[in-house]
């Protein structure tokens, strides 16, 4: 059993990482700046009121932790600029507050940066809406300053597909390092559900730790 943290825990893949661990037998605080959105109850969950922005509430967070997830995310360009890269700012300082008795911190990307089959990367397709391309550089300035600490914290990030959204749970998906991953139709997709599952499988079997992944059917 893990004991696992997530920021975010109660927005569309925040949740689902909740409901995986839980599924799986692990301890979860799920910490939102709301508690009272967090409705479900559950023997190995606990809910805990923080800010992610805020190195301080990082560190009570992740206190006695295995692992800290930030499922985080703004509703619109904006808010993505004002919080992604941030966050990961605020997340590595609280993290360093704990020094060797850190977690490891599992941080949810995005698919912007990763390389397409035509050997560019995702945010350089053209006719892409100027907000899509923000939304997706935000995600890759936190990733970018992730790989400027070097080893500081033990982090991961992982991007999904291009497309994700709430269907089925699989139960199996490929993975990648830099480059999307397309499948036998050409589409680059996952479901929350088996994001979910990969951010859980990477808790339980590190496999990624202080560098991206992705994930796709």
């Amino acid at each position: 059993m893990a004991r696992i943290a997530v920021f975010g825990a109660s927005g569309s893949i925040g949740h689902r990482v909740v409901s995986e661990a839980l599924d799986r037998g692990h301890q979860v605080t799920a910490v939102v700046r709301d508690p009272a959105k967090v409705t479900r109850s559950h023997p190995a969950l606990e809910v805990l009121g923080g800010d992610v922005l805020d190195p301080a509430s990082v560190t009570v967070a992740a206190r006695g932790q295995d692992a800290l997830v930030s499922a985080v995310g703004g509703n619109d360009a904006e808010g993505h600029e004002a919080l992604i890269e941030p966050s990961a700012q605020a997340l590595v300082a609280g993290l360093h507050a704990l020094g060797a008795e850190a977690p490891r911190l599992i941080m949810v990307g995005g698919a912007g940066s990763l390389r397409t089959p035509e050997g560019g990367q995702l945010w350089d397709t053209p006719g892409l809406p100027d907000q899509v391309v923000r939304i997706m550089r935000s995600h890759g300035a936190a990733l970018d300053y992730l790989r400027s600490i070097a080893s500081e914290v033990r982090w991961t990030n992982l991007s999904p597909a291009a497309q994700i959204e709430s269907g089925v749970r699989k139960g199996a998906y490929r993975t990648a390092l830099e480059e999307l991953v397309i499948d036998e139709d050409g589409r680059s997709w996952i479901s929350t559900e088996d994001y979910a599952k990969a951010v859980v499988d990477e808790i339980e079997q590190p496999a990624h730790i202080g560098r991206r992944f992705t994930v796709g059917y």
